[in-house]
């Protein structure tokens, strides 16, 4: 979650309701499960995770907008409101319907009064209508990515500066990874502009820190073997996350990371298709990778695996390459279906890699191998389709 890290947010004893809603602070339960190795990270790593917020398990929100007043005055005089926040297209006029907060990188509650602050039931309508944000016609993906993306930021922080981390955080919590990881496909797909490739980038930095926090709040509001309904698949995500041969590690290694784990969801069938999926990568095995992902991927498990996707192809295409027999050409539709992919895009896809396909007597497309000539594009691979999941392609 987004916040510092001082230790003093982090109460052993104290909690408070509000309306009838439990809020409990991090140190409830979540601390003596930390010390016993329990949660998926340790209480440490959970404040590395934060950012630019110092949590205060006294601070009660109590601004009843999306957006402070005071913020939103502040920002009509300066004209500093995005596209979405101005009333009938006027930069300088905005509303309370329309204007939200936005996020501050240094923050302290010390300076910082209640009213400045969203309590949670009024975090969660935010979060409900930015992500409403998402179906909109109007505006292109990346002009409502990078609305989206600020302002979650800025409910993050709210969240961390009142120490709430009861069930209603893990799902506006969920809900928050789950747009980092569907943009990660979306700002893929037209990763071929500099601009939307820097935008990945940040999209991805905060999509490890926000799911971090996830797999935290999973831990803090634990009950014996409790599961919460999208606890698997949201940590076989963090597993998928360590695809490819230039990801960057995310902490501890993933082998004491799974000992970690709680049984019930380290046996789960999201956490086995991960676990296979990444075997599969690391040993090569690309028609065993292609066909698990194929058949048991979800929405959200696509999103994560499809920028590798052409890498895995890459590798199949060398290790064909370099192992088959030279006066056997290898018949591109049979690959085609191995690597799931259009044989008219794949005979595109070994011209990139440096590949030259033939065609035989019959007009059938080969690939002769022992070619000299095979190389990874440095500029990465353009978009190509996986036939296994076309219909999470949109």
């Amino acid at each position: 979650m987004e916040g510092g890290n001082r230790n003093r947010g982090f109460s052993f004893s104290q909690t408070r309701r509000r309306g009838g809603d439990r809020v409990s602070t991090f140190g409830e339960r979540g601390t003596a499960k930390c010390s016993r190795g329990r949660s998926s990270a340790s209480t440490s790593d959970l404040n590395n995770t934060q950012e630019d917020a110092q949590p205060s398990s006294n601070f009660v929100g109590t601004c009843p907008y999306m957006c402070p007043e005071r913020e939103r005055i502040q920002r009509e005089k300066l004209r500093d409101l995005a596209v979405f926040e101005r009333l009938n297209g006027n930069p300088g006029k905005s509303s309370p319907a329309l204007v939200v907060k936005k996020f501050c990188r240094t923050i302290s509650t010390k300076y910082v009064q209640a009213s400045d602050m969203r309590p949670i039931t009024v975090l969660e309508d935010t979060l409900n209508y930015l992500l409403s944000l998402l179906e909109s016609k109007e505006h292109s993906f990346e002009v409502v990515h990078d609305f989206v993306f600020d302002r979650t930021r800025s409910i993050r922080q709210d969240l961390t500066m009142q120490n709430i981390v009861n069930n209603k955080a893990v799902y506006m919590y969920e809900g928050m990874v789950k747009f980092h990881v569907v943009s990660h496909y979306k700002l893929w797909c037209s990763i071929s502009d500099p601009n939307t490739a820097s935008v990945h980038h940040l999209n991805l930095e905060q999509l490890t820190k926000t799911l971090a926090s996830l797999l935290n709040l999973y831990e803090v509001n634990r009950n014996s073997n409790h599961v919460h309904e999208k606890e698997a698949e949201f940590h076989s995500l963090y597993v998928l996350l360590h695809l490819g041969s230039s990801s960057q590690p995310m902490g501890e290694p993933l082998s004491l990371w799974f000992r970690r784990l709680s049984t019930p969801v380290l046996k789960s069938k999201e956490i086995c298709f991960a676990r296979r999926i990444l075997r599969s990568f690391r040993l090569g095995n690309y028609k065993d990778f292609f066909c698990t992902a194929a058949a048991q991927a979800s929405y959200l498990q696509f999103c994560v695996l499809m920028p590798y996707i052409n890498e895995v192809r890459a590798m199949a295409l060398s290790c064909i390459n370099f192992g088959g027999y030279k006066l056997h050409p290898y018949p591109l539709l049979d690959l085609s279906e191995h690597l799931m992919i259009k044989e008219s895009d794949l005979d595109s896809f070994c011209n990139y890699c440096g590949l030259e396909t033939c065609t035989d007597e019959s007009g059938n497309k080969l690939l002769p191998t022992k070619q000299t000539t095979f190389n990874h594009p440095k500029g990465g691979f353009q978009n190509y389709s996986f036939l296994g999941l076309q219909e999470y392609e949109r």
